[in-house]
Formats: structure tokens, C-alpha cells, sequence
């Protein structure tokens, strides 16, 4: 199987996982994975715990937030770039009116009458 390279960007307590990457705050990551490798995969790959991630970004859709994270499965794709946010970070400016979600993220959220927007009726 050919490889593929992502972008992983670690933001709050999690830049720890950054290594000789890690700023302090963030940490950028260029990885090369094997082609069909899942998020699951990734978190191995830099020693994360699925339960220290807090809001989740894979090209810009909202993937996995504290609580729910069904984006384990998720088939990263050549060109991906990652966002990972520590739990204790604030839901991003940018997407307080809602945000693009996964197949994944969606169907989880749709089961658990979760929104991540809300409008006024």
C-alpha cells in the first residue's frame, strides 16, 4: 500500500505529544502514514489517549468533541490536516454558528440529540 502524509496540529496540553515539534502551546506535525490508516492509527502513532483529545478538526469538519469521539474509525485521506484541541480549550470562534461534521461526527450527534448550533425559532 503507497503512503500518505498528513497534517497534525496539537493545540493546549496536548503539544506534549508534538515531541521535538511541540512550541509550547501547539505543535505542527508532518506525518506519512500508510495508506488506510484510521485516526486510531494516528493517535498510536504519537502516544495520544483518545480521552485527552478535547474538539476535533479533519479538514475543517468537526470530528470528535469531550464525550463523544466516534471518529476512531475515521479513514484519514492524503492531504488531511488534523486540528486537536486540549479539553479545556474553548470551542473555536470561527465555528460558533455550527460547523462542517464527519459522516461519523453527524450520525453520533444525530443519536444522541446532540447540536453544535442553535438558532433562534
Amino acid at each position: 500500500m503507497p503512503d500518505i502524509a498528513v497534517e497534525v496540529w496539537l493545540y493546549g496540553a496536548l503539544a506534549k505529544h508534538g515531541g521535538e515539534h511541540n512550541q509550547g502551546s501547539f505543535a505542527r506535525l508532518d506525518l506519512v502514514l500508510r495508506e488506510g490508516s484510521t485516526m486510531a492509527d494516528l493517535l498510536g502513532l504519537i502516544g495520544m489517549p483518545t480521552a485527552e483529545r478535547g474538539i476535533t478538526f479533519i479538514s475543517g469538519q468537526l470530528s470528535a468533541m469531550p464525550g463523544l469521539q466516534p471518529d476512531l474509525g475515521h479513514i484519514l485521506q492524503e492531504g488531511d490536516r488534523i486540528g486537536m484541541f486540549d479539553p479545556r480549550s474553548m470551542w473555536p470562534m470561527q465555528y460558533r454558528h455550527g460547523a462542517a461534521a464527519t459522516s461519523e461526527m453527524a450520525e453520533a450527534m444525530d443519536r444522541r440529540g446532540v447540536h453544535h448550533s442553535y438558532h433562534e425559532e
